[in-house]
Parts: structure tokens; sequence; C-alpha cells
């Protein structure tokens, strides 16, 4: 549940119009009025012929106008409650509750004052609710309202707890700094797929994470097409800096700039200098040994992160934050998507309060292995999922070693991110283990199965196959736990999948299973679903750098019944060596 204050206003009457109204974009479903400050004698203008909008307008204002002395140049208080999409609807009687909780932690109408400020909470949609105050008691003062936004928070947690919802951060300064909502509406006017600010904040994180020098630093964001406008002391030093996109105007059609530190806390400049200050030495490999050496270094971290006590531990943490970071730019097209997530869960988890030291083994390897990555890009494409299996899990490691820590240290919000982290890595790893099974596959002969009798022997066709039986033939130990899981029906559309490509899905589903142990894995048909889109992505990359689908006499299926194709001399039709890369593909019949 997340309280979020708007800009104080002058104009009562419009807000309620736009909340009672169809919305910018007619998302506004049944606005009604779930509380007030006086239940339940103040009528709510969406079911009461009696009361209008600008009559509630004048109701909530009346204070204002009464107050003694001068009054605020700003009076409208305005507050959206949400919770998250995976979150249960709440009934309007539980919004209720929590509208009288927010005004109350705020400041604006303690419990039992009748003499309060004045408020009403509309809803227009499932999953959150505006409240509307005017800033003016009824006995003619002004609220104290010190600390309303942390204290709504606070009772925001309790609510979580007690409706079974998500339950979010508490407040130690170290959040993303999240866009506005003037900021996504105008995201979608001009049709991108994310606010600037995100934009900016993900582009100067991977320039700060990669960059030797402060000079290295502002060629990389030059080089990634942002705008920079440094800010120059009168000795000569640069003391900060700001980036906006290039058309990116506010309403004047002046540029919108960004400061370091309103992106995130760690991208101020003395933030972002402190990556370098202690330099590194990184040794030149060759591609192929890129990722074995960032492995063998990463491993070597985890082992020692935090043993140096708290700063050196934030330290440390800070880093292999970068080393995310930079891992998901250069990871394997496969991989590269749950690697992004992984850095942008994980962003949390890198920033700890207070002070970080700058030395320590840990932070010394994981710098080293960021360079290493960074400075191997251009050998990124020539490298594949397989070849980074190892590197991600030792990725794996170190992101539980810090889940660990932070856990020590008691930063709640910290491991929750850590953990978010490792699980997208473990899918990362799952998917490229099944990868690898797929790229060292040898398909068996054609598949026939006995009836029960065990007279008869017939061949199997596609489609034709229960996929729990499959399961059973391919691992029987796994079977019961299995069918048991939540996550079976994924698991047995993935094997329908493989199936109708060609392959035979229980010698396959045995293979990836094979691929790495299923003992310690929470749950099994997850991982297996997991190797199974490796498998698939592989064979079908295969597929396409041949030129050719793959079919079930070349990949071992069921769907065929004759026997295998003899290749000992090649027929009249065939092509000679190399010709399929001048003529492309044959054409279907």
């Amino acid at each position: 549940m997340m309280p979020k204050k708007a800009r104080d206003g002058t104009d009562t009457k419009g807000l309620l119009d736009y909340l009672y109204g169809p919305g910018k974009r007619d998302e506004h479903t049944n606005p009604h009025m779930v509380a007030s400050w006086d239940d339940p004698f103040v009528e709510d203008p969406a079911r009461s012929p009696d009361m209008t909008i600008a009559d509630l307008a004048l109701i909530l204002d009346a204070p204002v106008y009464a107050l003694l002395g001068k009054r605020p140049a700003k009076h409208v208080y305005h507050v959206a409650v949400r919770n998250a999409p995976e979150d249960r609807l709440l009934t309007d009687a539980e919004w209720a509750r929590v509208a009288r909780e927010m005004m109350h932690a705020s400041g604006i109408a303690k419990h039992d004052d009748d003499q309060a400020c004045r408020w009403v909470a509309i809803r227009h949609a499932d999953d959150h609710i505006h409240i509307v105050a005017t800033k003016a008691r009824q006995d003619g003062r002004q609220p104290r309202m010190r600390q309303d936004i942390p204290n709504m928070h606070a009772a925001a947690r309790n609510f979580e707890v007690e409706f079974g919802l998500r339950r979010l951060k508490h407040g130690d300064k170290t959040a993303r700094k999240w866009p506005k909502t003037g900021e996504q509406e105008k995201a979608v006017r001009r049709g991108l797929s994310e606010p600037v600010r995100e934009t900016l904040q993900r582009t100067v994180r991977q320039a700060a994470a990669a960059a030797a020098n402060e000079d290295d630093f502002f060629a990389r964001l030059t080089a990634a097409g942002v705008r920079i406008n440094k800010r120059v002391a009168p000795d000569g030093n640069i003391t900060g800096y700001s980036v906006a996109m290039p058309g990116d105007r506010d309403g004047g059609q002046r540029a919108v700039w960004f400061p370091g530190a309103r992106l995130a806390s760690d991208l101020s400049l003395p933030r972002v200098r402190e990556r370098w200050m202690t330099p590194v030495s990184v040794p030149t490999v060759a591609p192929a040994q890129m990722w074995q050496e960032a492995e063998r270094r990463v491993r070597a971290a985890a082992d020692q992160l935090g043993e140096g006590g708290l700063h050196q531990g934030a330290g440390d943490v800070a880093a292999l934050g970068d080393l995310i970071v930079i891992a998901a730019v250069i990871s394997p097209r496969m991989v590269r998507d749950r690697l992004k997530d992984a850095a942008y869960e994980f962003e949390r988890a890198s920033r700890v309060p207070g002070d970080r030291a700058l030395e320590g083994q840990a932070r010394t390897l994981y710098r080293e292995s960021t360079q290493l990555l960074s400075q191997s890009a251009a050998a990124a494409g020539r490298s594949d999922a397989v070849a980074a299996l190892g590197f991600l899990l030792a990725l794996v490691t170190a992101i539980e070693a810090s889940r660990r820590w932070h856990q020590a240290q008691e930063h709640r919000a910290q491991a929750e991110a850590s953990g978010r982290a490792g699980r997208l890595l473990r899918e990362a790893v799952e998917v490229t283990a099944g990868a690898s099974a797929a790229r060292e596959y040898r398909p068996r002969l054609k598949r026939t199965v006995t009836r029960s009798s065990g007279a008869r022997r017939t061949p199997v066709s596609s489609g034709e196959r229960p996929m729990a039986r499959v399961l059973q033939e391919a691992v029987p130990e796994h079977a019961r736990a299995v069918l048991a899981d939540p996550a079976w029906p994924a698991l047995r559309s993935r094997l329908a999948t493989v199936e109708k490509a060609g392959d035979d899905p229980a010698d396959v589903l045995a293979t990836v299973a094979r691929r790495r142990e299923l003992t310690s894995v929470d749950s099994i048909a997850e991982v297996l679903s997991w190797r199974l889109d490796g498998w698939s992505r592989q064979r079908g990359a295969t597929a396409a750098a041949t030129g050719k689908s793959p079919s079930p006499t070349s990949t071992g299926g069921t769907g065929r019944t004759s026997g295998p194709r003899k290749t000992e001399a090649p027929g009249p039709t065939r092509r000679p060596p190399g010709d399929e890369q001048r003529k492309g593909p044959r054409r279907a019949q």
C-alpha cells in the first residue's frame, strides 16, 4: 500500500470534478465516496440528488474562509493511496478504514477530534482511493502536519499486514526515485515505452558502472545520446552534473534537466566518483576466457563479502550492483532480459543507509570483474549462454551472500531485493542449462510405446502421449511432486511445445533433468519449465542459423512412423555441400 501526496492546490471543485469525472482517458469507473469527515451525514454527489460537486466543494472550503488570520496560499490537500496490482481488491468499508487512518496519521483529522479539518475519500478504480482535504480546522486554526508522509507510510505498513497485502519497505532513504504522475502521462502522450526519468537513470547507471574515470563517464553519456550540463565552480572544478534527453521539453519549450542525485541517491557526482577513486588493474584476456576470469573473481569475492564490517560491506554490495548492471548489458541475448530485471531488482540492495568504505578485497574483485566485462564488451556478440553459465552460477552465489549479509545487518528492504534478484538469476541459470543440454543433445531413435498387455507395440504420434505419462517415464523419482506442483500446467505446456516441434518430450525432459541436480530447488516443475525454455530457444537459434526447421527425422521426434532415412549416399536431388548458404532454405510445400 503506497500513500502518495500530490502538490497542494487552490481549486477544490476542480479537483473533485476530475475525481468524479471520466478521467483523462476514460479510466475512471463508478466514482463514489467511501468515507468523509462526518459519516454518514455527508452525502455523495454520485448517489444523492440533493448534493452536487459544487455544493461539496463549498462545504469543504467553508473552514478556510473562516480561518482566523492568514489563509494558506494553497489549501487543498490531496493524497492517493494505491495497492499493488497483485493485491486483493479491498471493499469500500476497508478503504474507508484506510482513509480515516491516513487522515489521523497525517494530522489532518485525528480520531475523536470533532474540530478537525474536513475531508472526503473518493474511489473511482479498484486498486486505489483519493483523499481530498482542506487545510483549515473547523475551530479556525490550521492543522499541525509534521511528518505527515512518514506517518502515513507507517500506517500503510500496518494495513499491509492486516489485509494480507504486498509488504513494502520501511523508508531508509535508499529507495529509487519514481517517476511522477505527470512524467508518466507525458511518456504515454509521446508514445514512449517508459518515462524519461527511467531511461536516464538506467543510462547514467550503466555509464557510471563501466567508466574508469570521470572523463570516461561523461564520454559514455555523450555516446549514449544524453545531453550533459556540468556544474563548474569558479576554480574550474566540476561539482555536479545534470542530464536531459534530446527533445524532452516542458510546457515552455525548455529542456527538462535531471540532476544525478535526483535520479538516484548513488548517482550524484561524489558517489559516482567513488567508483574509480581506488584504481583496479584488469588483465587482458582472450574473449573466450572473459566469462571464466570474471567467474573466478566473483566466486572469491562472495566468500569475503562484508567480512570487514558494516561500511566495507556497504561498499561491497555497491560494487556487486555495478557488476550486475554491466553483466546485464553484455549478457547473451537468451538471458539478457532476465539479467536486466535482476539488475533492476538488485538496485535497492546495492544501496545501504549510511557511509560505505572504498577499500576491501571483495569490492576490488567485483570492480575488476566489472571492468573486465566492460572492456570485453566487443566480444559479447561472440559469447553464448553456455559459455556464461559458470559466471551466472557465481553471480547467484554472490547475490545470496549479499542477502545473508543484509539480513545480518537487519536491512529488510535490501535483503528482499537481493532475494528477488537471486530468483531471476537462478531462472537465467536454468534457462542456460537447458540451452546447454540442447546444444549437446543427440536424439534417440524413434520411440515406441508398449501397451499394457505387453503384446503389441505401436508408434506414438505427435499429440497422442499424455504428458503425465511422459513425466513418469522421464523423471519417475520426481513425478509425484511435479504433478502436485502449481507450476505443472506450465511445464505440461512446455512439453507439448517440444513434442509439436518434433522432439521426443520424454527424451528431452530426461536430458534437461540430468543437466543439474533437482533436490535443492523449491519447485521442480518451475525449474524444468525454465530449462525447457532454454532448450527451445537454443533449438530455434540453431534452426535459424542453418536456415532449416528441425524435423521429426532430424531431431529424433515421434511425428513419423517410417524408419530413419539412410544417408550413406546422397540422392540425385541432394544439394552439394555449401549450396544451402547460396540458395537459402527450401520453400515449404
